[in-house]
């Protein structure tokens, strides 16, 4: 059973904007959740015909749509990234007629490198992200950390297939239908080449070199991927310390099985040489996600000195430091730098996420959790 965690807090009589990646569920979500709102989906090619050769179509409609439940019943235009000119008469609506709109979307790429309308700060934003635990009755682990949490893959015995068609399908619809690259070969190699820094600090000159590509077109790769939000950049922790501290974001695609089938792997389990890796990437989608869908909305990012103390993952201002390890015994040995970190930082919570079969509480700051105990502690408010 799947419960969405996403909630529209806090919109009222607001629009809001609704991104997310492809089958992550939004449109699904929408119709559950607004069952009786008008509804535009762009991705028909009736609605996105009849509509790119005469907008006024919608402001028509939408003048003589009437709400008979007289329910919370906002309009909400899917795919709305393929019709940037409808962004216009949306606006003209809401400020003429009050009109509430919830505009869907997997990029905002097209509308802002196009110029168009994005409301003018009218419009509130949100976010649907892959699966999370909490989401998830019999939530499993290891499933999650070999298929994704995409919902289809997620679910699916065998869920290669499925994730082959979904990076084929972005490059057809998202990068070639839209023209945000000329050479699509070339940019098909760099998903590839991306993957191996998938969790690592991004060097530019060194994925250019192995794509065959200059490095200024790697970075605009990169900012193509962030901008269809197919990855995210993790930036360093800035706040000023007293060591020498490296200062390059690190790079994570949205999804854990988006990267296994580009690096070709699978049997992922405990005490295999990737399984840390992975485990990481995983926490920092449950972060993230818990970031946007409780409010807070707090920064994440990590911390790393020149002489390689670390911590994966730091929240808000330093409040909380997260280092993940994939051992079922903490030692001393992986405290080094999290202990920095609490020397230099003094955050309220410092966490190894680890595991371990119990929690241990290392000191008046570090308390070590198994994974489980981690993730309820999350979802419940309590970690940050």
């Amino acid at each position: 059973m799947i419960n969405r965690l996403q909630i529209f807090r806090d919109l009222g009589k607001e629009s809001a904007f609704f991104w997310g990646p492809r089958q992550v569920g939004k449109s699904t979500f929408l119709k559950d959740f607004f069952p009786s709102s008008l509804y535009y989906d762009l991705l028909l090619p009736s609605e996105f015909e009849r509509l790119s050769r005469n907008p006024e179509i919608l402001k028509e409609e939408v003048l003589a749509y009437r709400d008979t439940k007289r329910s919370f019943n906002p309009i909400i235009i899917d795919e709305v990234q393929k019709l940037p000119p409808l962004l216009d008469l949306v606006q003209w609506l809401m400020v003429n007629h009050h009109k509430q709109f919830i505009l869907c979307g997997s990029s905002a790429r097209k509308l802002k490198r196009g110029g168009a309308n994005l409301l003018g700060g009218r419009a509130l934003r949100y976010e649907l992200f892959p699966l999370v635990s909490a989401e998830i009755d019999n939530f499993d682990l290891i499933r999650a950390l070999n298929h994704g949490l995409i919902p289809r893959h997620y679910l699916s015995n065998n869920p290669k297939k499925m994730i082959q068609s979904y990076i084929g399908d972005y490059l057809k619809e998202e990068i070639l239908a839209e023209a945000l690259v000329r050479n699509i070969p070339s940019f098909h190699r760099f998903l590839d080449a991306a993957a191996f820094t998938n969790g690592e600090m991004v060097n530019f000159q060194n994925v250019a070199q192995d794509c065959g590509i200059s490095a200024p077109t790697a970075k605009e790769y990169f900012q193509i991927l962030i901008d269809t939000l197919l990855a995210r950049y993790l930036p360093a922790f800035q706040k000023r310390a007293k060591r020498r501290v490296i200062q390059t974001s690190k790079f994570y695609y949205f999804d854990l099985g988006i990267v296994n089938f580009l690096l070709n792997r699978s049997g992922i389990k405990p005490k295999t040489e990737i399984f840390g890796r992975v485990f990481e990437h995983f926490i920092f989608q449950e972060l993230l996600a818990h970031s946007h869908y409780s409010g807070a909305d707090y920064p994440l990012s990590y911390w790393r000195t020149t002489s390689e103390l670390e911590v994966d993952f730091v929240l808000g201002n330093g409040d909380v430091a997260i280092e993940v390890k994939s051992s079922d015994q903490i030692s001393s040995k992986h405290l080094k730098g999290i202990k920095a970190f609490c020397e230099e930082f003094h955050p309220k919570k410092a966490i190894i996420v680890s595991l371990d079969k119990r929690p241990r509480q290392i000191d008046k700051t570090i308390i070590v959790l198994p994974v489980h105990d981690f993730l309820n502690r999350l979802w419940s408010g309590e970690v940050y």
